[in-house]
């Protein structure tokens, strides 16, 4: 047959199998929709900062920053000597260092939690509610006055039997008091902790569900992230995994995995000296929780470390380069959230996730504008793969890693183009190419 010629087309199955085919799928692809709606494409932050609910002021996000560039002007002055003490590369030392302290000056946190669990412990009824309401009035003010983090929240005492009313009221009084100043900022989290049964879940979605209603809310407005720091959380009792009955047990309000490094660890009975975020027994939970949540729009975050960069230059260098090495190897294996636990460790942070995307930034707007343009190339990539690397792009901006006008410089592409290959519709990957 002669090129330009039409080829003949011919079928044996009757259109009615199509159909009944699809009838009997019906269900499934309801499920799917139901059960794995994907990214919900907003902002990720890059950690989560937790701070005792007593320890909370009006000042805390400003001293936190300040704190950090402290610890930048003592111990790494300059690009060369941060550069030196990570071992960061040194064609990206400068750039990275601008962006450090820019970010420190500008947007030290990008989440807070303030914490009445662990970090706060056992105090009386008076004392905890009233520092539940200052939180709530706190933080209300920071987002009227634009001095918020892009999120905030708190983190309650747990669902188990010895502190659940007191956790329950904590939440209340947080959440009727950000109402009676206003609204429920867009940036609202909370956290569940030490869930170890799926029922436990449950409680919490039902207790906002009863919250929304006295309050006349929209259903399902209020998420919460759940804690993974329990051995039950991860493996049941038959031999299932845990982690996956709770975020269908969330009702969809379930919006984060944050991994407990700490007690975890300790549940396991390892040892305090070989208590991290890198011990084998943590990369097993936290590839379990990826696998659970991945595709559900539920995301997941690292732990911390509980080694603080204090004391003489030395010492803080070693907290440093632990902390940078232990970020990078998270952003590696698509943890791309993790905790922090004093003002020390946001340079390094901020270090790590800035040097991650900013190394990989040309190859990544290189891949994608080939696609893109189906230009080929050394790498065949697939639609899944765009989606990745436009998701790698997005998380740079939204960070302060990179730039608007550097990645549409690059990439020929808008945000909004980004975004429609990062968080395509189920079942078509393909997007647009030109």
């Amino acid at each position: 047959m002669g090129q330009g010629q039409q080829e003949r087309v011919t079928t044996s199955l009757a259109g009615a199998v199509a159909e009944e085919i699809g009838a009997s799928l019906a269900p499934v692809d309801a499920e799917l929709e139901r059960r794995y709606p994907g990214d919900p494409g907003t902002r990720q932050p890059v950690h989560t900062v937790y701070v005792p609910g007593d320890a909370f002021t009006a000042d805390t996000l400003r001293d936190w920053g300040d704190r950090a560039l402290a610890a930048l002007d003592e111990h790494a002055p300059d690009a060369a000597a941060f550069a030196a003490a990570l071992g960061l590369d040194e064609t990206l030392a400068d750039d990275v260092y601008a962006r450090v302290r820019a970010k420190l000056e500008r947007e030290p946190v990008e989440d807070l939690r303030v914490d009445f669990e662990d970090g706060y412990g056992s105090r009386p009824d008076a004392e905890e509610d009233e520092a539940a309401a200052r939180a709530a009035r706190l933080i209300a003010a920071a987002y009227a006055d634009g001095t918020a983090a892009p999120y905030m929240g708190i983190r309650m005492k747990c669902m188990e039997a010895a502190v659940r009313d007191r956790g329950i009221r904590t939440l209340d009084i947080f959440l009727t008091g950000l109402l009676e100043a206003g609204a429920l900022p867009d940036g609202l989290v909370l956290t569940l902790p030490k869930v170890t049964y799926a029922e436990q879940v449950t409680a919490m979605a039902r207790l906002l569900d009863a919250f929304e209603k006295t309050r006349g809310l929209e259903p399902g407005r209020i998420g919460f992230e759940i804690q993974i720091e329990t051995s039950q959380s991860i493996l049941a009792t038959d031999g299932t995994a845990t982690v996956a009955r709770m975020i269908q047990a969330a009702e969809g309000r379930a919006t984060g995995l944050h991994y407990g490094t700490f007690d975890y660890s300790a549940c396991l009975g390892v040892s305090a000296a070989h208590q991290a975020s890198d011990h084998p027994a943590a990369d097993h939970a936290k590839a379990v929780m990826q696998v659970a949540a991945a595709g559900t729009g539920v995301r997941v975050c690292d732990g911390s470390t509980n080694v603080l960069p204090v004391g003489p230059t030395e010492k803080v260098h070693d907290a440093w380069r632990l902390h940078y090495g232990l970020t990078r190897r998270a952003l590696a294996r698509a943890y791309y959230q993790g905790w922090d636990m004093h003002p020390g460790h946001l340079p390094t942070r901020y270090a790590a996730v800035f040097a991650f995307y900013r190394e990989g930034f040309e190859r990544a707007a290189a891949r994608l504008a080939r696609y893109v343009d189906r230009a080929g190339g050394d790498v065949m990539d697939e639609p899944a793969t765009a989606k990745a690397l436009a998701g790698y792009l997005l998380r740079g901006l939204d960070c302060g890693a990179l730039d608007p006008a550097e990645v549409a410089r690059q990439t020929g592409l808008t945000r909004a183009d980004l975004e429609g290959f990062a968080s395509p519709r189920r079942g078509d990957l393909t997007a647009t190419a030109r």
